[in-house]
């Protein structure tokens, strides 16, 4: 049975879950330069001391926030992908995950913060290692199986996971920067490209296009 939490641990708990809250929507809507820790402790409803309680200033706040959106993304896509690979071929059940992962990048708060924000703010190493936690053993995972299971050829090289996350990062940044009305059709757009990749490494397409080196 596991332990019942004080009323203290759950006030922490809460508290730090509403100023995580907060600091998402006003990041999303302001952007995390224009935003002050002032404004997000007035939105949660907390004094700026319980906010460095929790965070020694906004940098960590926002390494925070990247932190449980990549730990939620994750747990949601990995589970897309455990599910649908077990009723049909993990080629099938990646590109669903392109498909869900993309409609996430299209939400300003997970899209606009993970993809536009964060590398900004956190700068690219401290970015790049959340990145390396979550949505990099992802793909790898991803596309292990897709080898394992005959979908594309072996083997997965460190160097093909990070081409991949690089596609995925680049389709996350430009559907950040795209309006609201445009994203349906970039989407379109971006899942086509996936799937020429998908078919191209399946069949080893790019051996027949490219020429031999000398």
């Amino acid at each position: 049975m596991p332990p019942v939490k004080s009323r203290r641990a759950e006030y922490t708990e809460s508290t730090r879950d509403a100023v995580l809250d907060n600091a998402a929507r006003l990041f999303g809507e302001q952007g995390y330069g224009a935003t002050s820790l002032d404004e997000v402790a007035a939105a949660a409803r907390v004094t700026k001391g319980a906010i460095y309680h929790h965070f020694t200033n906004k940098a960590a706040l926002m390494t925070a926030l990247i932190d449980r959106l990549e730990r939620d993304a994750h747990r949601r896509l990995h589970g897309r992908f455990a599910e649908l690979s077990a009723t049909s071929d993990p080629a099938t059940a990646g590109l669903a995950v392109i498909d869900e992962f993309l409609m996430m990048c299209s939400d300003p708060v997970y899209g606009g913060l993970v993809f536009r924000e964060a590398p900004i703010a956190l700068g690219w190493q401290a970015w790049r290692a959340c990145e390396e936690e979550y949505a990099i053993v992802l793909v790898e995972e991803v596309l292990r199986e897709m080898q394992r299971t005959g979908a594309i050829p072996g083997p997965v090289t460190g160097t093909l996971v990070t081409v991949v996350f690089g596609m995925l990062c680049s389709s996350g940044q430009l559907l950040a920067e795209t309006p609201e009305e445009q994203r349906p059709r970039v989407r379109d757009e971006l899942r086509s490209t996936y799937v020429a990749f998908l078919a191209g490494l399946a069949t080893g397409a790019p051996d027949r296009i490219l020429p031999d080196r000398q």
